[in-house]
């Protein structure tokens, strides 16, 4: 038995945040039908990795949904949202509060279809406020947290190319509907569940805004050694590079006697974690001195023997045949497209030991399941002839 079997939730997000959501539903036994424009949404087509041009993206994002195309601008695609919302128990979207109304998807309008529908939202900068609508990819989150700021080095701040203000603010969607899904048992009616990147942003954030505000410290890029601790930097050994992070004083003596450093135990700069971070340069040299002579592999086995946490730096494509990956199952691979290939999708990172997830379904051909929806809603044949040659759908 799935979690939410039984739980219908129209996709209607675009890229990362509102689709990946509606994936971990999915994942958990909700029927999620993915609508997109009539030719495919554009986040259909980014990073593209097969010969029919779908992305990498839109692949992680789509298993487990079925596909609709449709029109909800037109009359008649309004009529078809209306009759959707009436069925399902969750709508997901991150789209301006203009567009969903014109779609017939606010609150309430949706409350108006079906008064038990939760309405999830996934925006840049949520409901309110002065930058309420405006638009936002996941950088701008980013660059607001801070972490760009603090990433890098002084005058030149980084980003990462990880999507994780993105995918943060699906989590928070998805918990968020969780929660949502348990009040319905007792009110009887949905609700509205708002994330935004900028929120999510400002909590992951949250822990150097408080530093600051209460210490006035400006702390400033020290490339990957970290602001807590040290060692805790990324090093290049003889065939590629390592990171290893020590973090209080038990790791540090274990460190110091891996590298032949009993002295370090009672030098002023290695006293606590604040004094190592401050003086990490120095001993980053130390264990650069250290990694340069070994091969990943070897330093790898050398820092875990000693019970000290490293890992190896991987590029994306070693990633899904890291044996720690292949033997815990993270990626799933399935058969997509024509010619068929074989795309390696990750799993929900969370386990239920009881009730698990799972990928049941590959990704959806475009419009593969409109007809079928469609006349799930009562709309006969001849109906949706006209609605395709009026471009409904």
């Amino acid at each position: 038995m799935s979690v939410l079997n039984n739980i219908r939730v129209l996709d209607f997000g675009r890229y990362v945040a509102g689709p990946y959501c509606a994936t971990l539903l999915a994942e958990f036994g909700a029927e999620v039908i993915r609508i997109e424009k009539i030719g495919g949404s554009e986040d259909r087509f980014l990073l593209p990795a097969l010969e029919t041009g779908e992305g990498a993206l839109f692949l992680q994002m789509s298993r487990n949904k079925k596909s609709m195309t449709l029109d909800p601008m037109k009359d008649e695609g309004r009529e078809v949202v209306k009759r959707l919302v009436a069925t399902a128990d969750v709508v997901v979207a991150n789209l301006p509060p203009s567009t969903l109304k014109a779609m017939g998807l606010d609150f309430a309008s949706i409350s108006a279809a079906n008064p038990r529908t939760i309405l999830t939202l996934a925006t840049g900068f949520g409901q309110s406020g002065p930058m309420a609508g405006h638009l936002a990819f996941d950088s701008i989150g980013q660059a607001m947290s801070g972490g760009v700021y603090l990433s890098g080095h002084e005058g030149q701040p980084s980003r990462t190319q990880i999507l994780w203000c993105d995918f943060g603010t699906a989590l928070h969607c998805a918990y968020g509907t969780a929660m949502a899904l348990i009040a319905r048992e007792t009110t009887g009616r949905g609700q509205v569940v708002d994330s935004s990147l900028f929120a999510t942003a400002a909590m992951l954030g949250s822990a150097f805004a408080m530093e600051a505000e209460l210490t006035g410290r400006d702390r400033v890029g020290v490339g990957n050694r970290s602001f807590a601790a040290a060692p805790a930097d990324i090093f290049a050994t003889k065939d590629g590079w390592i990171i290893c992070q020590v973090v209080g004083k038990p790791l540090f003596e274990r460190w110091a006697a891996l590298m032949e450093e009993p002295g370090w135990l009672d030098d002023e700069r290695c006293r606590s974690d604040d004094s190592r971070a401050l003086n990490g340069g120095i001993i980053s040299d130390r264990m650069q001195l250290w990694c340069q002579s070994r091969t990943s592999s070897d330093a790898l086995t050398e820092l875990a023997a000693a019970r000290i946490p490293a890992g190896p730096v991987l590029r994306p494509g070693e990633l899904v045949r890291h044996p720690q990956a292949e033997a815990t199952g993270l990626f799933e691979w399935i058969d997509y497209g024509t010619p068929p290939r074989t795309v390696p999708l990750a799993r929900a990172p969370v386990f239920l030991s009881e009730t698990p997830g799972g990928i049941r379904e590959k990704p959806a051909m475009l419009g593969e399941h409109t007809d079928a929806i469609l006349r799930s809603l009562g709309y006969a044949a001849e109906e949706i002839d006209v609605f395709r040659s009026q471009r409904v759908i």
